[in-house]
């Protein structure tokens, strides 16, 4: 991930692009207005002192429910009203601004406004009392708040496609791939066509893609919640009676049964950092891998050893990490295809290519990361015991064979809590998944005394990221770095994931607050998703916003930022003088809605899928 993007309008069925002599027609006079709009209401606030931050989408009446205002003043002993138009613009509750906390930047004070007693189903918005200083209105109702989120951040997804693209209407990188390291001859071809761009540049990784797979798949076996179908396989709106997002995890099951050509054999990665040469349609990719402009791109084999080509090398020691995850998603579709779309066909080929790659991983216990070249940025994924544990338990759950289990609880122990959750930094997805959902699955198969091993596994995670959020005032716990909405979104996941297997709620309140934050209770008052929310990011980093004017709703964007982890990044980022968010930032922390910011300000496959989870099983809850 690393390049520069932009956002839309949309509907084909999740999206609605205007097309002509197959070019996308630029919407320049819309969003000049709409930036310029944006930007006169933005500078109206520079001017205020007082800000009063909420979720966006709005609230569950069983939620913890909090707003938080930030102020260049002490407001001790005012008075701020929940208010409702339900009732005649009723104040329903009042709440006396006692204390305060220490704020970011140019607000000193930070105010917590918890509102939970508030219930009733309706329409609210929170107001500073004998001031016009307003939150927006927010409802608060059983269900109807995340839905089309939900629908757009599929729909993400399936824009991200690689291979046919029917949000385009066009197929792109035909002639990939060309490998590396192996075992024939360099530059043999195999066909790596299919699949997504991980993020705003075109690079493909099953390290990302099996993860987004298995998050798919979670949200639709893992709730009760019914899914769409408005779409056929392509992806082109003729529905085919199929649930939309199993159309979409078939799309990535079918890219990854290509990397495994034979039963010893996995690749991982097409392309690398030599796609980043600026904004392209992907159908008219120019990157040059030594065979051409636009011509084939390098198809890395999984080898488990490290791999570079260029200037820079990675630290890989194994596969693990990769076939724990391949063995997780193509057991758990083996089941789906075949008990729930009456397909056994595909559940045999699926299950076979599960086992088949999971043995690899045996053989190579360790983490493949990705593979750099022209500069080290890269992924360091380093563990993959949870990938097996996952792999393990899916096996088990798909096949029944004891064997598959015990190894599941080994792996388990091996994994324990070796995570992100707690510490203050990590390297870029140095942990990942960026939760093991492995410890959630191997519950549900365990016997009774085992269960409450892996239960404290994800409590204690969960009390260590709480510890850290007590710090903060927005009562979020995990660190700012790159990713930084990808570990907030899997944070909450593993909340909800918690509060299922042990019936404890102690947590909720540290997932309401994350989930929150997402969605606007932050610093900026901007949802960190696409088109999803009140104030939603203009300039998302992104070809198509910068080519035609056209924005990708749903997607989340990497977030936040360690303030001194971006200032590394500002060779490559220019920050105007002034900017819109100038007077939120701070120097902790900081988010720029620029097209420029690929470190804060860039929408990705992987995140936005563990949000499309967190968010299914939020509604799942109801």
């Amino acid at each position: 991930m690393f390049f520069y993007t932009r956002d839309n309008v949309v509907s084909y069925p999740y999206f609605q692009i205007i097309k002509k002599k197959g070019i996308l027609m630029k919407q320049v006079k819309k969003i000049l207005i709409g930036f310029t709009l944006l930007i006169m209401s933005l500078q109206g606030e520079s001017s205020q002192s007082i800000y009063i931050r909420i979720n966006q989408l709005g609230y569950y009446p069983d939620d913890v429910k909090s707003a938080v205002i930030i102020s260049k003043h002490d407001l001790s002993g005012k008075m701020v009203e929940v208010k409702t138009k339900r009732i005649f613009n009723k104040t329903v509750e009042k709440i006396l601004l006692t204390t305060h906390e220490k704020g970011l930047g140019n607000f000193p004070f930070h105010y917590r406004v918890d509102f939970s007693n508030v219930q009733e189903p309706g329409e609210y918005w929170i107001e500073l009392s004998g001031t016009d200083i307003q939150s927006y209105v927010f409802p608060i109702q059983e269900s109807g708040i995340y839905e089309d989120a939900q629908k757009k951040m599929l729909g993400y997804i399936q824009q991200q496609r690689c291979g046919y693209n029917p949000f385009l209407d066009e197929a792109c990188h035909t002639k990939d791939g060309r490998s590396a390291y192996g075992p024939m001859p360099e530059g043999t071809f195999v066909s790596g066509f299919g699949g997504w761009h991980d993020a705003a540049d075109l690079l493909q990784y099953m390290m990302t893609s099996s993860n987004t797979i298995g998050r798919l798949l979670l949200a639709y076996s893992e709730t009760s919640l019914e899914f769409d179908d408005v779409v056929n396989a392509l992806g082109q709106p003729y529905p085919n009676g199929i649930p939309d997002i199993l159309d979409e995890a078939k799309w990535g099951l079918d890219w990854m049964l290509r990397l495994h050509p034979e039963p010893d054999q996995l690749y991982h990665q097409v392309g690398d950092d030599r796609d980043h040469i600026g904004f392209k349609y992907p159908y008219q990719d120019s990157s040059d891998y030594g065979w051409g402009a636009g011509s084939y791109r390098v198809i890395y084999y999984a080898t488990g050893e490290p791999q570079g080509l260029g200037n820079f090398t990675n630290t890989s020691t194994g596969i693990a990490n990769l076939a724990g995850r391949y063995a997780a998603v193509m057991a758990r579709g083996a089941r789906i295809w075949e008990n729930d779309l009456q397909q056994p066909g595909w559940g045999e080929i699926f299950l076979q290519a599960g086992k088949e790659v999971y043995e690899m991983g045996k053989k190579q216990p360790g983490s493949q990361e990705g593979v750099p070249h022209k500069a080290s940025y890269r992924y360091h994924e380093k563990t993959w015991a949870d990938d097996m544990e996952w792999g393990a338990a899916e096996l088990f759950l798909t096949t029944g064979d004891s064997m598959y289990l015990e190894d599941a609880k080994a792996f388990a122990l091996k994994a324990g809590t070796d995570s992100w959750f707690g510490r203050d930094t990590v390297k870029h997805y140095e942990y990942y998944p960026f939760m093991n959902v492995g410890h959630y699955v191997l519950h549900g198969c365990v016997e009774d005394d085992f269960k409450p091993l892996l239960e404290d596994f994800y409590r204690q995670e969960l009390e260590s990221v709480e510890k850290r959020a007590e710090n903060f005032p927005w009562k979020v716990g995990h660190p700012f770095v790159w990713c930084s909405n990808n570990l907030a979104s899997a944070l909450v996941v593993q909340s909800f994931l918690y509060e299922r297997m042990t019936g404890d709620t102690q947590f909720r309140r540290l997932a309401c607050d994350t989930r929150d934050w997402i969605f606007g209770k932050n610093p900026w008052g901007m949802s960190q998703v696409i088109e999803v929310g009140i104030v939603t990011p203009q300039h998302a980093h992104g070809s198509l916003l910068s080519l035609e004017g056209i924005k990708t709703p749903g997607g989340l964007l990497d977030g936040p930022l360690y303030t001194s982890t971006h200032a590394m990044h500002h060779q490559y980022i220019q920050i105007p003088p002034y900017e819109p968010f100038k007077d939120f930032q701070s120097d902790f922390v900081v988010y720029h809605d620029l097209i420029e910011d690929y470190a804060t300000n860039e929408p990705t496959l992987d995140g936005t899928a563990e949000a499309l989870f967190m968010i299914a099983l939020s509604r799942d809850r109801k």
